[in-house]
């Protein structure tokens, strides 16, 4: 069976489950508090990153609700959610123009954009060092994923703000991620408050504009 197969079966049994809207079904409304526990009904039944994708690709399927449920962004930062041993979910927000270096995350990531647009790199590692492969541009109400040792950096390449739902298969926070040298790229242990403080850097910048 090929892994296409098996994410589509996959797919399948959590729209099933989960009551993914067909043809003839009246649109849910966006909630967060339903995306939550979608998620983590997702993730308990076993689903993994499939049945993520599908929940996540239906909650932002209308991004223009969910911008107005979440409400105009005013800060750049990571926003957590939802945080457990087995899920993160993370309200993201990009400055214009930010790029954020290359990373992993040590588990599988799905990233649903619902304003703005992300251009992701993503990279192979090539023993301690990594090499630019494809690429991937991410609009509004699309989902992106990244297996569990995927290595990415992300560009938001617009004047404005970028806003996405991030949700990760662990605990984001706990985990010990690599990011690689902007020059180099050499892989070296991501210091998280330094990446912390490029997203303030970023906030500040953004609201001197105001």
């Amino acid at each position: 069976m090929s892994r296409r197969s098996v994410i589509a079966g996959a797919a399948g049994i959590a729209a099933a489950q989960f009551g993914a809207n067909s043809s003839s079904a009246r649109p849910v409304p966006f909630s967060m508090d339903r995306l939550i526990e979608d998620a983590k009904q997702a993730v308990a039944a076993g689903g993994g990153q499939p049945a993520i994708e599908e929940v996540l690709g239906r909650a932002i399927s209308n991004h223009d609700e969910v911008l107005t449920a979440l409400g105009e962004p005013t800060d750049v930062g990571l926003q957590e959610i939802y945080r457990a041993d087995d899920l993160t979910i993370l309200n993201v927000v990009w400055s214009p123009y930010m790029v954020q270096l290359p990373h992993d995350h040590k588990m599988w990531a799905t990233i649903g954009i619902y304003s703005g647009r992300e251009d992701n790199i993503i990279w192979h590692r090539r023993g301690i060092h990594a090499e630019a492969a494809t690429a991937s541009s991410v609009g509004a109400g699309e989902v992106f994923s990244l297996p569990e040792h995927g290595v990415h950096s992300v560009t938001n390449p617009l004047p404005r703000l970028t806003c996405a739902i991030h949700i990760y298969g662990g605990d984001f926070f706990a985990a010990e991620k690599s990011e690689w040298d902007p020059e180099t790229l050499r892989e070296r242990p991501m210091d998280f408050e330094a990446a912390q403080e490029r997203f303030r850097d970023a906030n500040d910048r953004f609201r001197g504009r105001e």
